[in-house]
């Protein structure tokens, strides 16, 4: 099922993807490398559900933005580069009065 989504929602998921991201180079940074120093059966499982997470976050987001980019009729890549630079760096908001 193809969702529409906003800008602002196409952020969060980015920021979603990018957090799991971070998880999984969290883990292989803990782990060290698996051809190094053989993971444990628990390591290779957490690692492996980390990854996975990752990966279904990070497809989700690039279908979304394809969506979007063709509802909105603008270039994937454009809304694809405003989606990561605002998920990455977040302008602060105005003051309030």
């Amino acid at each position: 099922m193809n969702v529409a989504h906003t800008f602002d929602d196409l952020v969060e998921m980015q920021r979603a993807a990018d957090e799991a991201h971070g998880r999984v180079r969290e883990l292989k940074d803990t782990y060290g490398r698996p051809t190094a120093q053989p993971w444990s059966p628990e390591q290779t499982e957490t690692y492996e559900k980390a990854w996975q997470a990752w990966w279904k976050l990070a497809d989700e987001v690039q279908a979304a933005v394809t969506k979007h980019a063709g509802d909105e009729s603008q270039p994937r890549f454009d809304v694809e580069a405003a989606v990561r630079t605002k998920a990455r760096h977040p302008q602060p908001g105005p003051a309030s009065a």
